[in-house]
């Protein structure tokens, strides 16, 4: 599989060219968008064919996890001829929230086929999709995304979304995983209520978890990159970076 960084923006940011929350997951000319927030829609357009997407998953309704929904919604419906529909895996409550958001009840489902995501085991094309509930909203999931037949023992890529425990996203590892984790509030500290992680917290993660390679994403403006990484190490000793837009991994 190969990991492609659409969008590895927070909620806001004043980092010139960041986009929010998009990640995209790509294996035999199949390809599994995770999370589509704010402005990350031109970044999959320029990257491919968006119609050619096998499906989207969104880990939580936050908007920097699913608005950029809208303009695949027109892209499908207007521009392509004859207009096409996506398979879309989500929290329960998008499609309401999507046709309040643009104040008609049938803006969703023209293009887009939601369904229900739930904790377990789920088949897309080639992927092997094994979602967890996590601390964050009422529904968050993370997500361990797997070459279907690869084997147990395969490598895969646990994407936390939004998480605020890091002992929520171990189950999800398997020994040689890459974790691609939040980590909003870099060394921290979090400020209560929030639910998110720091560095620190997503190295916990993934030594427990005994995780090859740590992806660090999602950090909010006034915090010092940097200092997230060296928070990081002082919990994970593996190779450690922090993404931008257009990075690429192989997993």
């Amino acid at each position: 599989m190969e990991l492609i960084v659409l969008g590895a923006g927070p909620a806001y940011t004043d980092r010139a060219g960041a986009t929010a929350a998009s990640y995209l997951v790509v294996s035999d000319g199949a390809a599994l968008l995770l999370d589509l927030g704010q402005g990350s829609f031109s970044n999959l357009a320029a990257m491919r064919e968006p119609s050619s997407l096998t499906a989207v998953l969104v880990t939580h309704l936050h908007p920097d996890h699913f608005i950029d929904l809208v303009p695949l919604r027109h892209y499908l419906k207007w521009l392509c001829v004859p207009s096409r529909r996506m398979r879309v895996l989500s929290p329960a409550g998008l499609s309401d929230r999507l046709d309040a958001v643009n104040g008609n009840a049938d803006f969703t489902s023209a293009a887009l086929d939601v369904e229900q995501l739930a904790e377990g085991l789920t088949r897309v094309g080639p992927f092997a999709l094994e979602a967890k509930l996590v601390t964050h909203t009422d529904e968050s999931y993370a997500v361990r995304v797997s070459v279907a037949g690869g084997g147990a023992g395969g490598p895969g890529l646990v994407y936390s979304g939004d998480c605020g425990r890091p002992e929520d996203l171990i189950p999800l590892i398997r020994p040689g995983d890459t974790l691609l984790s939040e980590a909003s509030f870099g060394a921290g500290p979090v400020p209560p209520g929030t639910d998110h992680l720091t560095g620190a917290m997503a190295g916990q993660a993934a030594a427990r978890g005994g995780a090859a390679r740590l992806l660090i994403t999602h950090l909010l403006m006034g915090y010092d990159r940097g200092a997230t990484l060296a928070d990081a190490a002082t919990a994970f000793s593996g190779p450690t970076q922090l993404v931008t837009e257009g990075d690429r991994f192989e997993v």
